[in-house]
């Protein structure tokens, strides 16, 4: 199972976010069933309340998890706090 890297306030409201995408996404879909957009809208709205349900959100981990951020991490933690002491 996936740890879960998102907090209980920021489930609950990319589920009331992505609870809102869909509805919105099919009440337009139903006065223009030929847009796209509509679907695209529906599809990430899912998405958004999968992310609240489970509490795992894929971005999030993978920007934890990049090199480029953990040295700002740490610099951070140990106390260097100038903007010109990061190397990107």
């Amino acid at each position: 199972m996936v740890q879960k890297n998102v907090g209980t306030i920021n489930a609950l409201i990319r589920i009331t976010a992505g609870l809102t995408a869909v509805s919105y996404g099919t009440a337009c879909l139903v006065k223009k069933p030929h847009r796209e957009m509509n679907s695209l809208l529906i599809v990430l709205g899912a998405m958004k309340v999968a992310e609240g349900i489970v509490r795992y959100c894929p971005v999030t981990d993978m920007i934890d998890n990049t090199d480029m951020f953990e040295n700002v991490k740490q610099n951070l933690t140990q106390g260097k706090q100038s903007a010109d002491q990061y190397e990107i």
